[in-house]
């Protein structure tokens, strides 16, 4: 009973080693892939195309013109230029119709908005005979 108590700590430990070891290899793997051309993902969520590969650092094209210089680190993924495409043009995915979704969309049936502050207190006028609070000032 004791040597498994003794064992399961000891156990996990060196699977924590062995998943994050294989974690670092596939990331060092997928830095060294990195080529011009490809769209890739920042850690922070940024979405760019590699114009340069230098020894440590990335040059990515985050809008056309505009280039930014990032450690290798700072890419989490490498994508599919078809997915790239779709995030970065809003391209839906091919097996999705675009009328089925235009088709979801209803009318809505509402007055058009106003800032001016006449209309402002007419609408706290109307939320007060609906029973609703007043907008704060």
């Amino acid at each position: 009973m004791n040597l498994i108590i003794l064992l399961l700590p000891i156990l996990a430990i060196v699977l924590m080693f062995r998943s994050q070891k294989k974690r670092q290899s596939q990331m060092q793997q997928m830095q060294t892939a990195l080529e011009p051309g490809a769209g890739v993902r920042t850690i922070g969520g940024l979405y760019a195309r590699v114009k340069a590969v230098n020894e440590e650092t990335v040059e990515l094209e985050i809008a056309p013109g505009v280039v930014g210089h990032f450690t290798k680190s700072a890419i989490a993924a490498v994508m599919d230029p078809a997915d790239y495409d779709a995030i970065i043009n809003g391209r839906p995915a091919e097996d999705e119709p675009v009328d089925a979704v235009d088709a979801e969309i209803e009318p809505v049936d509402a007055e058009p908005l106003s800032f001016t502050k006449d209309d402002a207190a007419k609408g706290d006028a109307k939320a007060e005979a609906e029973g609703g609070a007043p907008a704060s000032k």
